[in-house]
């Protein structure tokens, strides 16, 4: 059963002044939503607004046209990659792949290289492979709707090209929204993009249009 998710009128200002004001997203199964944006422009806390660690003055969530008055965490259809790292290092990643009920197996066959790793703790492995396991876990849950907060940054080539193929299937049975500044694995790897800028969201038709709006020089990608 696929999801259709949209996030209208979004306010938020913090003290220093108005960040999010114009808001307009939609995402739903089958796609992967991209969020482009200069850094500071709020692409962050769009993602903690739909997730609902963040409350703003004012936000619209609906799932198939019904809103959701609640942070949407609590109704146990989201997971959310943050920035941060968020499993603890003294852990056991045997019991971290238990813990979010995704099969240590699957992980190895994508990525063979961890399997001497099931009985080490996450504080053994390195940032970049500590950041892949968390993206990996997130991708993998049960989750209908995913958010990704960069999660190509730390990540070797070799990494990025695996997650990407897992990201494609994955979307195929979720909706996935995300933001990195490596842009062009955004621009690469989703079905719709969005710019934000000055507290306002953009659909972006033709990449070409991030050019016009002097965020990228295409002819560099």
């Amino acid at each position: 059963m696929g999801m259709l998710l949209e996030l209208d009128n979004v306010e938020l200002s913090f003290s220093d002044g108005l960040l999010l004001n114009g808001i307009y997203l939609k995402a739903e199964t089958g796609k992967i939503t991209g969020i482009l944006g200069p850094n500071g422009c709020g692409k962050s806390s769009l993602l903690q607004i739909l997730f609902g660690s963040l409350n703003p003055e004012h936000r619209l969530v609906r799932i198939d046209g019904k809103p959701f008055l609640k942070p949407l965490y609590t109704y146990g259809v989201v997971k959310y990659l943050p920035q941060n790292n968020f499993i603890p290092t003294h852990l056991k990643i045997s019991r971290v792949f238990k813990f979010y009920e995704v099969p240590w197996e699957d992980f190895i066959k994508d990525f063979e290289n961890f399997a001497d790793f099931k009985n080490a703790t996450v504080k053994e492995v390195s940032g970049g492979e500590r950041r892949l396991m968390e993206a990996y876990l997130i991708i993998k849950s049960k989750a209908q709707l995913i958010l990704l907060d960069e999660p190509f940054t730390h990540l070797s080539p070799v990494y990025i090209e695996k997650f990407t193929k897992i990201l494609r299937k994955e979307a195929k049975s979720k909706a996935i929204i995300m933001t990195d500044h490596l842009y062009h694995h955004i621009i690469e790897v989703a079905d719709e993009l969005y710019f934000l800028t000055n507290g306002c969201t953009q659909l972006i038709k033709d990449p070409a249009e991030l050019e016009n709006l002097r965020y990228l020089n295409l002819g560099t990608l």
